[in-house]
């Protein structure tokens, strides 16, 4: 896995010089381009110059050791050789993981879809809090939330929440988030005290950009209507909400909290760009089952993947067994623990699979 190290090193500082030449600076594009490529890089060359680093310490305490006759000197040459070789093993599997091929969406923002699943309105009362969740969560890692579109349940839930976190890397942070999430509560329409058990499903798919996915217009319908709402300011006066139906694939979207129909238009469309990325890359998936299945999860929508049990307080994740008995926390947005143990997981099994071949 390391002999292309070298070349990552020479490439690095190829692009150093590049970034500094007046052609780079003056066209933007190339600029940025450039620039992320040599910010993907930079991780890998601070470590492989760590491990170079440690692998001269060994081999100059090995040397010290045979030609040092000075019982002092061989000792210190002892205690720094063995702390060279704890170190070299920790820094090896990071330097390990840093090289495991990396999915070209990470960089991206992320669509946001979550829908009420069973239990009626309990169901959408727990995509609500999913809502709430995610929401908090990008405050934490100040990102941006942008809603697209939101159908409310008059209780306070969703029936189907869809918006968008912009901000650097969320993908590769949140893709393990698709699936079914399931809660175990007492419901608040609950008069009897029973627990319920209900459902919503998380869709996370990232932003597709104009050259990830051509729309044909030809394909698309686009029916307006008046926003819904609450009453008072929160109905629309103008026919500005958008319904897109893509014809080919019968997907078919509704954005109505922008004022502006236009505006609802561009995000409708940005939701269908995102959603046929999502069936492209679906599909190869599919083609590559046996990669797909060391991953962490499959992605898949219909697959559960998590279990919020209030009365417990406890989150269980079913794909990599952990549990926690922090659900006020969890629900409040504090989901690192769970996310850094799943990212963990897959980097693991990415790395048990590398090393079977």
């Amino acid at each position: 896995m390391f002999e292309h190290l070298d070349d990552v090193v020479l490439r690095h500082e190829e692009l150093i010089n590049e970034l500094s030449s007046p052609d780079v600076l003056n066209d933007q594009s190339l600029y940025r381009r450039l620039m992320k490529e040599q910010n993907e890089l930079t991780p890998i060359v601070e470590k492989y110059k760590e491990y170079c680093d440690i692998q001269n310490g060994i081999a100059d305490s090995l040397a010290i050791l045979e030609e040092e006759k000075d019982e002092e000197m061989r000792e210190l040459a002892k205690e720094e050789l063995a702390e060279c070789r704890q170190r070299v093993d920790v820094v090896e599997r990071e330097l390990e993981i840093l090289l495991l091929p990396k999915d070209p969406n990470d960089s991206k923002n992320v669509i946001v879809e979550i829908r009420g699943g069973a239990g009626g309105d309990e169901a959408a009362l727990f995509a609500a809090d999913l809502f709430r969740m995610y929401c908090r969560f990008a405050e934490r890692k100040n990102w941006k939330i942008d809603m697209m579109n939101s159908n409310e349940n008059g209780l306070g839930g969703f029936k189907e929440v869809v918006f968008m976190i912009n901000g650097e890397g969320a993908f590769s942070v949140l893709k393990y988030e698709s699936g079914v999430h399931r809660v175990q509560r007492i419901p608040v329409t609950e008069s009897g005290g029973r627990i319920h058990t209900s459902t919503a499903t998380v869709a996370i798919m990232p932003e597709a950009e104009e050259v990830d996915v051509q729309i044909d217009m030809n394909d698309c319908k686009f029916d307006v209507f008046r926003a819904s709402g609450n009453g008072g300011q929160c109905v629309n006066t103008t026919d500005s909400a958008v319904r897109l139906t893509h014809i080919p694939t019968g997907i078919v979207i509704s954005c109505q909290d922008e004022k502006s129909q236009l505006k609802n238009k561009d995000k409708a469309l940005k939701v269908l760009r995102s959603r046929l990325y999502e069936l492209e890359c679906a599909k190869a998936h599919d083609a590559e089952a046996e990669a797909r299945r060391s991953q962490v999860g499959t992605g898949d929508r219909s697959e559960k993947i998590r279990t919020y049990n209030y009365p417990q307080s406890r989150v269980t994740d079913h794909r990599i067994k952990l549990t926690s008995h922090r659900l006020a926390e969890i629900m409040d947005g504090d989901i690192e623990e769970v996310i850094q143990a799943l990212i963990a997981a897959d980097q693991a099994a990415k790395l048990a699979k590398m090393n079977d071949n």
